[in-house]
This record gives C-alpha cells, sequence and structure tokens, in this order.
C-alpha cells in the first residue's frame, strides 16, 4: 500500500515539475520565472526524499538538504540581481 501511495505522489510532483518548467519557459516576467525555479526546487526536494522513502536509504535524505541549501541560496540570489541589478557588492 505504502508504495502504491509513494509512486503516485512522485507522479503527481512529476506532473508538477513539468508544470513549473512550462512556467519558466513561457513565462511573462523575470520575476514569474524566479518563482518558477524556486517552486521547482520544493518539488525536486519532495521528489528526493520520496525516492529516499522509497529505496529506504538515508543517502537520498542528505542529497536533500544539499539541494535545499543549493535552492535557497540561490533563490535569494536570484532576487537580489532583480532588486539591485548586481549580486556582489
Amino acid at each position: 500500500m505504502i508504495s502504491s501511495a509513494l509512486i503516485f505522489a512522485s507522479l503527481c510532483f512529476g506532473v508538477g515539475q513539468l508544470l513549473c518548467l512550462y512556467r519558466v519557459v513561457f513565462a511573462p516576467g523575470v520575476a514569474d520565472r524566479v518563482l518558477a525555479l524556486d517552486t521547482m526546487t520544493i518539488n525536486m526536494i519532495a521528489l528526493i526524499t520520496l525516492f529516499g522513502i522509497f529505496y529506504d536509504t538515508a543517502v537520498y535524505f542528505e542529497a536533500t538538504l544539499l539541494f535545499a541549501l543549493v535552492g535557497f541560496v540561490s533563490t535569494v540570489a536570484y532576487a537580489k540581481f532583480i532588486l539591485r541589478g548586481d549580486i556582489i557588492e
């Protein structure tokens, strides 16, 4: 039962990932693209966590933490770039 729920959740997050990819490519503004990239990061974190539960290994959870850290830093860098025009002062 848990494996079918994990597969269903993975499919749902995969569809969400594809919809966010569509939004990144065809967004009307830069802010919309940054928001879609941040949402893609969250969806990827969920997918990696689901794979870790499915395969019953802790390596995926460590990868999830690293991916979350890199996603947060990149979102802050994109936001700073939009507001000021440069990243490093």
